[in-house]
């Protein structure tokens, strides 16, 4: 994959930035609430021989320390690109970055060279991937695979890194860590796969980490325990987390506000309990009523009506208006921007915004 470096057309905006200050911060001075990333009016599009897929449109989030971010929505709606965009691991072509900025502790990530990006990655950002199988390299044993991250980085002998990587095993509680070292990936299940990539995640101490539906195709037993481990781990190291995923079931208990995405767009962001709460967007009210509940046994299951929109042609307006059951005029023609949501008073409810023209209706309708 190739590293992005800057947004196109930003050829002149100045100096490349290198990694020499990022790297410097030692996680001593990481304290919950030190600002970490901010992302900024982010754009990224695809071009493919039917046209240009609009993948990301002006996403805008933002991430402390010891905070941890779930950002929701459908297949397609530009979450794992955006984390892709932040990671600089976007396939550039067809990728392209056309507009904002990434900020981690305050430097534009989008502006640093490739070999200070690549410093940065792994060390100070890391990421776990959805499919632990497909992520592993399964001619490879564990160990080696979590050692070589000590060996690259920090020049340790293949005995220090192999005692590196049985600590990492146990750190996350993957049983008989010490026999188990040099065993392959297809020799552990799915559950302790998702562990060794957060093992691997946490190898360099990063101050952020990316978890891109980490807990794809798990039963809801081992989810549990992959989320309760997180948390956990957060909590230890005070890193911020950015929880990527299409369940809300999932995150209910562990995100500290919600980002929800819809064609490329935040369509709501909020405090994850008053979202549950009172939702303020009909696209986050869908979701909500499509989760199972257990008062509701043999009834159908709540469905929010059609499809996502192509990103090659995302309808005027806004683009929910052919699935939302409050559409008017005005939504087929104008974008509703992201606006700050009022309580009955008219005072601002803090961290919470809607891009709907009808917000109003949907938070106390």
């Amino acid at each position: 994959m190739t590293d992005t470096t800057k947004p196109s057309g930003a050829r002149d905006g100045g100096p490349r930035l290198d990694a020499v200050e990022l790297l410097g911060a030692r996680r001593e001075n990481l304290v919950p609430g030190t600002p970490l990333l901010e992302v900024d009016d982010l754009h990224v599009e695809f071009a493919t021989r039917d046209g240009i897929a609009k993948a990301v449109n002006g996403v805008s989030y933002s991430v402390s320390a010891g905070e941890t971010l779930a950002v929701l929505g459908e297949s397609g709606s530009g979450k794992s690109v955006t984390a892709q965009a932040i990671m600089g691991i976007l396939d550039m072509p067809p990728g392209r970055i056309t507009a904002g900025k990434i900020l981690f502790r305050g430097q534009d990530l989008l502006r640093m060279s490739s070999k200070a990006r690549r410093a940065v990655r792994g060390r100070k950002i890391a990421m776990i991937f959805q499919d632990a199988l497909s992520s592993l390299n399964p001619v490879l044993s564990v160990g080696f695979q979590l050692g070589e991250m000590f060996r690259a980085h920090h020049g340790t002998s293949r005995k220090e890194a192999k005692d590196k990587a049985i600590e990492l095993m146990e750190r996350v509680r993957i049983p008989a860590a010490r026999q188990r070292v040099n065993d392959f990936p297809h020799q552990f299940s799915g559950g302790m796969r998702q562990r060794i990539m957060i093992a691997m995640a946490l190898s360099m101490e990063p101050d952020l980490i990316i978890a891109d539906e980490p807990t794809t195709a798990l039963d809801v037993t081992v989810q549990a325990q992959v989320m309760d481990l997180l948390a956990e781990l957060q909590a230890e190291f005070h890193m911020g987390l950015i929880l990527i995923t299409h369940d809300l079931g999932v995150v209910a208990d562990v995100a500290d506000k919600i980002a929800v995405m819809y064609a490329g767009r935040i369509v709501e962001t909020s405090p994850v309990h008053e979202l549950y709460a009172r939702p303020a967007h009909p696209y986050t009210k869908g979701l909500l009523n499509s989760i199972p509940r257990l008062d509701q046994k043999g009834q159908n299951l709540y469905a929010i009506q059609g499809l996502p929109p192509s990103l090659l042609k995302i309808p005027t307006g806004c683009a929910f208006n052919p699935r939302c059951d409050r559409t008017q005029d005005r939504c087929l023609v104008e974008l509703p921007p992201l606006v700050p949501v009022l309580d009955a008073e008219g005072a601002d409810l803090p961290g919470r915004h809607s891009a709907c023209h009808f917000w109003k209706e949907t938070l106390h309708g």
